[in-house]
């Protein structure tokens, strides 16, 4: 009777059970789950770097051509299911290896996005590109090789656990004091600071990382057989999910709109995986036991792979190009009313070069 009421307590109180008593439940070929994360998340990225230059191939012809809009090529859109596929392989790779590992992963995109646009389509190859990769490479496999090799099998009383842990609560409540702060700042106070912006991206990123790896790891204990959708923590971590990305999505376009591409990808990129790992050490707890020197090595190759995402990204050529001869006009000295400087539309002038020269010639009038 007392072995009876113990057991129906634990199922009961699932999220009461110790860590320890799941992690031994849970605890399955480690090594095989943990390589098969890798590679799945390897070749999801290299994926997206792939369907990324396809768009990119795909808008330049359609740009020479004139003739029709880019979402009506078909290149475009085999692009655009490649990326589906690729970020549908670092989702399920979540479910098979630390999120602490995944997310540095990221730069295997960066890399072969710059072989690809060298190869095919024939971008300048810099000697820091060389540098950038090789570092980027080297600090990959620094990384693989001291990451968390522990393959946890992620299941709802696990996720509900780690959930109410106290170090969670509290890093939950640091995060949003810091979000909000963000939020007056670039809101209320107009600070449109790339670090800012980028901050805030991050720190949404932080809990998609939590809870894609949650959904992901119970999905993939349901194929196995333990169905887990039948329990509220799962629709719980869905929601989050779609949440946190969609205000992610938000904030990047915000940033691609305000910067150039070159300064957003690599400081995007080091912000997530700066916050996915501390999300994988806080939450599922995926440094705990791991002996110094591997945390040590472990940070060094996240270091290098900084970097060089940063050598690689500084000369990608830049999208945000401005002609300085052209003077905008809320910018024209000595000019109130702004709409009285355009050109007539029924004019020669009408924008050609010489409307340019005529505004330019006018302001230089009216401040004399």
């Amino acid at each position: 009777m007392e072995k009876m009421a113990n057991s129906s307590s634990s199922h009961v109180f699932p999220s009461l059970t110790p860590a320890l008593a799941h992690r031994a439940e849970v605890l399955e070929n480690p090594l095989q789950t943990y390589l098969l994360g890798i590679i799945i998340s390897i070749c999801g990225n290299v994926l997206i770097s792939i369907s990324l230059n396809i768009q990119k191939y795909a808008h330049v012809r359609q740009a020479q051509r004139g003739s029709k809009p880019y979402y009506t090529s078909a290149m475009w859109w085999c692009g655009v299911v490649l990326m589906g596929v690729g970020e549908l392989g670092n989702f399920a790779a979540y479910g098979f290896a630390p999120a602490s590992l995944i997310a540095p992963l990221g730069c295997v995109s960066v890399i072969a996005s710059a072989i690809i646009s060298v190869v095919f389509l024939k971008e300048t190859l810099c000697a820091s590109d060389i540098v950038g990769g090789t570092l980027a490479i080297t600090g990959t496999y620094v990384l693989v090789t001291f990451a968390p090799h522990t393959s946890t099998h992620i299941t709802a009383h696990l996720v509900q656990y780690y959930a109410i842990s106290w170090h969670f609560l509290l890093y939950l409540f640091i995060e949003i004091v810091i979000f909000c702060l963000l939020l007056y700042l670039y809101k209320r106070r107009n600070m449109k600071h790339i670090v800012i912006v980028m901050l805030l991206v991050a720190l949404l990123a932080s809990l998609t990382v939590i809870s894609v790896k949650a959904v992901s790891g119970m999905i993939t204990e349901s194929i196995k057989g333990q169905l887990q959708l039948i329990y509220p923590i799962f629709y719980v971590m869905f929601v989050v999910m779609v949440a946190s990305c969609a205000f992610q999505i938000k904030f990047l376009n915000q940033a691609m709109k305000m910067f150039d591409a070159t300064e957003v990808v690599p400081i995007n990129f080091v912000f997530f995986t700066a916050s996915a790992i501390l999300a994988g050490i806080v939450f599922y707890q995926e440094f705990e036991g791991l002996a110094l020197l591997n945390i040590g090595m472990f940070l060094f190759g996240c270091l290098l792979s900084f970097v060089g995402v940063f050598l690689i990204a500084r000369n990608r050529p830049k999208i945000k190009q401005q002609d300085r001869n052209f003077i905008a006009m809320n910018k024209i000295p000595g000019r109130r009313h702004t709409d009285k400087v355009q050109p007539e539309a029924k004019t020669t002038t009408y924008g050609s070069l010489a409307a340019k020269l005529m505004c330019n010639r006018s302001g230089q009038t009216d401040d004399s």
